[in-house]
């Protein structure tokens, strides 16, 4: 393996895309500030100026929290928008995109900055490696997923079992040296690592637990973005550039 500088130590940032996530949003926040020790900053962003989440985050952040960043989309309304807004407000260093809905397995976030400072850009949690797990997930989505997964992995060779789950770090250099062109909704995490890889940029992965939403309403529309998906999947088919710098 070639040896790779350290990436710098810049906080890690954490982008969190909601809608009307509210109840969800104390514990998740409670997850954050408990289980992540490493230094990082939330912009947490939404649609419009009545999603139930703006007042719980105006709240928090009343009790003296200097972390979190409420941030409007501008970009376009969607999920789609909401994580591109998030990614424009990231000037260096890591990048971390999490659900507000307690579906990301945040006990694995400081191992994922680890990986970043050995040098890779890309850091996918896993739910198809050894040691991850799938719990509580549509069964069409869960085999949908892990099907695209494991034959993107062994027949390509793309260095994760799991190349389609949004919970990834990125390193902030290569998101702005990409045109991303998904319109979608979570095709952006597969259309980003498959650009990664026939880059020839450093992916690695690590075990995660995924668990399906107790509260609210999911917003993953499976079969109207499916052909986004699908057409991210084949891209990954097409041949590797020289490795990147």
């Amino acid at each position: 393996m070639d040896v790779v500088p350290e990436q710098t130590s810049t906080a890690l940032s954490l982008v969190i895309p909601v809608y009307n996530e509210g109840a969800n949003f104390p514990a998740l926040w409670s997850a954050v500030t408990s289980q992540i020790r490493s230094r990082f900053r939330a912009f947490v962003v939404y649609d419009f100026d009545e999603d139930n989440t703006v007042p719980v985050l105006q709240q928090i952040i009343s009790a003296g929290e200097t972390r979190l960043v409420p941030v409007k989309n501008n970009v376009g309304r969607g999920v789609i928008g909401a994580i591109r807004t998030g990614f424009n407000q990231v000037e260096s260093g890591p990048v971390l995109v999490i659900m507000a809905d307690l579906s990301d397995d945040l006990a694995q976030v400081d191992q994922m900055v680890e990986y970043y400072r050995q040098g890779y850009q890309v850091v996918a949690g896993s739910r198809y490696m050894p040691g991850g797990r799938l719990l509580d997930a549509p069964p069409l989505k869960g085999a949908m997923s892990r099907v695209a997964g494991l034959t993107l992995h062994w027949l390509r060779g793309i260095p994760t079992h799991d190349a389609t789950n949004a919970f990834k770090l990125y390193d902030s250099k290569i998101l702005r040296g990409m045109t991303i062109e998904s319109k979608a909704g979570f095709e952006l995490s597969l259309e980003i690592t498959v650009k990664a890889f026939l880059a020839g940029y450093r992916i690695a992965e690590l075990p995660t637990t995924w668990r399906g939403r107790t509260q609210g309403e999911s917003r993953f529309k499976i079969w109207a973005w499916l052909p986004q998906y699908l057409k991210w999947y084949f891209y990954a088919f097409r041949p590797k550039r020289s490795s990147a710098q």
